[in-house]
């Protein structure tokens, strides 16, 4: 029971770290793709593993009704807190639908004009699920880190593929590769309409910030079973020692892409 307890309070924490720390550094992402797809109040957006909703917040913001997907009950519980807020707290007056799991669960009757995957990629079956609940031409888009070379989060995150290897152990990280978003669309059925590229630099305040923040990813959770956790925080430490800055602060430039494919 303690063990459980602990696990629970642990995958909060990283939920909450998540909204409070990381998922602001993707806002550049979500705000040039909305841009680009021009979303607005005829936008009926389905977000596939929307984490704790600010991208599906920013979307509201513009007028779109959005729908969010998302297996983690953990952030799914903090994006209700934001995009769910009790009536008598606030005059907003969004659409808003949240449900735990995937495209499969959401209520059958529902269609879509726009779907976005910016967190977790998604599978080839969750896709098609999603494809199929929209009208011909919907733009699906599909986001992802950049080239390795043009990450400078990209020694940071070696430190999770390295730790984990011996077990192979959860959830880690591997380099994109120049395809991969485009073959995942191609398995779906799709065509590619275009694509581009977002400088999204990850700031911290401090060390122990962006150790958080990037634990939060969801990424090191291999590395954390092979080893533990104190361990992973260590070497990723050491790994963003060249990322600190005289006054403390932690600064990474990254680059994003992704792309718009159509039914």
């Amino acid at each position: 029971m303690t063990s459980t307890l602990a696990h629970h309070e642990q995958r909060a924490q990283l939920a909450r770290d998540w909204a409070e720390i990381q998922e602001r550094m993707l806002v550049p992402l979500y705000e040039a793709v909305y841009e680009r797809v021009e979303v607005g109040p005829d936008t009926r957006l389905l977000g596939l593993g929307c984490g704790t909703g600010l991208a599906l917040l920013l979307a509201a913001g513009r007028g779109a009704a959005v729908t969010g997907t998302e297996t983690d009950g953990t952030r799914l519980e903090l994006a209700r807190a934001r995009l769910l807020p009790e009536p008598q707290r606030g005059s907003r007056r969004w659409s808003v639908d949240l449900v735990g799991g995937g495209p499969a669960d959401v209520p059958r009757e529902r269609t879509f004009n726009l779907v976005t995957a910016f967190g977790r990629r998604p599978d080839p079956k969750s896709l098609a699920a999603a494809v199929a609940r929209t009208e011909p031409g919907t733009p699906v888009v599909l986001a992802d880190w950049g080239p390795a070379e043009r990450c400078a989060a990209t020694g940071a995150l070696r430190v999770a593929s390295r730790l984990a290897e011996p077990q192979r152990s959860g959830t880690t990280w591997r380099p994109s590769g120049r395809d991969d978003l485009e073959e995942l669309a191609h398995g779906a059925g799709l065509r590619l309409d275009g694509s581009g590229r977002v400088s999204c630099p990850f700031g911290y305040a401090d060390l122990d910030n962006a150790v958080r923040g990037l634990l939060s990813t969801g990424l090191f959770a291999g590395a954390v079973r092979a080893t533990d956790e104190m361990q992973v925080g260590k070497e990723l430490g050491e790994a963003l020692q060249p990322y600190l800055r005289p006054d403390g602060s932690v600064w990474m430039p990254n680059l994003f892409r992704y792309v718009i494919a159509r039914g």
